[in-house]
């Protein structure tokens, strides 16, 4: 069934994007963390012009992702201080990103940056996911404990301290901040909540419990895609209501067939699957960027 898109100005099949919403949802359930960095290359790779695939995907992010705060806050499992300088920072981090964006628009380079910024980031945080926990199947069958996930550094020397009493933390609010930024700078320019950046930098380099990352990076990932959206919307005009309505009917269904699958799987056997995904995501765009098209140019008619 065709379905005009009025902002992307083209036809899809509702079928497929109620399609791809359900498999980013039930990946997001599985794996815990947002599906944003998988829904704007999808959305790209079938046609959608890259400043719609951007607004909408962080559109559809932030709907998927209120539910799963108002769970995680029923559980208290939010810092909600943490959570705040992290929206500081993002929020900074927002609109330079969408400034960045709209710029690239004018010059008429937004598809390829935006296929660029995925390839790097996408290849180099698969890489090193599928690194980190190959690394970690072996110690477990070799019987090695594990390494300790946190330690002092050069940050904790850093000025303006706070105590983080949720995460047992007492450190320079600067690090948070500047983690929030590029978060928010990556959210405007590629349409993601950050989770599978943000999750890993709040575990391994702020060093907070396991327990409270989840509902703390949900509240900073609808803050900023809230922003996002409206950035987007007011300045480059590409959110499609209709496309984000077919895209979270069926990510709000597949969430919940992932997050029923996703406890028969050990974390480091989740991780590499996770990290292989996401390389497999890369190289698609990169192949898309490099392949030969079939017409390379036209001069004119009957050229």
């Amino acid at each position: 069934m065709e379905i005009y898109l009025p902002i992307a100005e083209m036809s899809v099949n509702a079928f497929l994007l109620v399609g791809i919403g359900f498999g980013v949802g039930w990946l997001s359930g599985l794996f815990g963390v947002g599906g944003g960095f998988l829904l704007t290359p999808l959305l790209i790779l079938i046609g959608v012009p890259s400043h719609v695939a951007v607004a909408s995907g962080a559109n559809q992010t932030m709907g998927a992702s209120v539910s799963g705060l108002i769970a995680q806050a029923r559980r208290d499992n939010v810092d909600w201080l943490m959570g705040a300088v992290l929206v500081v920072g993002g929020a900074l981090g927002t609109v330079v990103g969408v400034q960045l964006f709209a710029w690239l628009k004018r010059l008429g380079q937004v598809d390829t940056a935006v296929s660029l910024f995925y390839v790097v980031v996408l290849g180099v945080v698969g890489t090193l996911m599928v690194m980190e926990s190959v690394r970690a199947i072996f110690r477990r069958r070799g019987g090695r404990a594990a390494r300790r996930l946190h330690q002092h550094s050069w940050a904790h020397g850093l000025p303006l301290k706070l105590r983080f009493r949720k995460s047992r933390l007492y450190m320079s609010a600067l690090p948070p901040l500047g983690i929030g930024f590029g978060i928010g700078l990556l959210s405007a320019i590629m349409g993601v909540g950050g989770g599978f950046m943000l999750v890993p930098a709040m575990i391994y380099l702020l060093g907070m419990p396991t327990a409270v990352v989840i509902g703390t990076s949900l509240f900073q990932v609808v803050c900023v895609t809230a922003s996002v959206t409206m950035l987007q919307a007011i300045q480059v005009g590409g959110v499609d209501i209709v496309l984000t309505l077919l895209l979270l009917v069926g990510g709000v269904a597949g969430a919940q067939f992932g997050a029923a699958m996703g406890g028969r799987l050990r974390g480091e056997e989740t991780r590499v699957l996770l990290g292989l995904l996401v390389l497999a995501v890369a190289g698609s765009l990169l192949w898309d960027l490099l392949s030969v098209p079939e017409q390379l140019f036209s001069v004119g008619p009957g050229t």
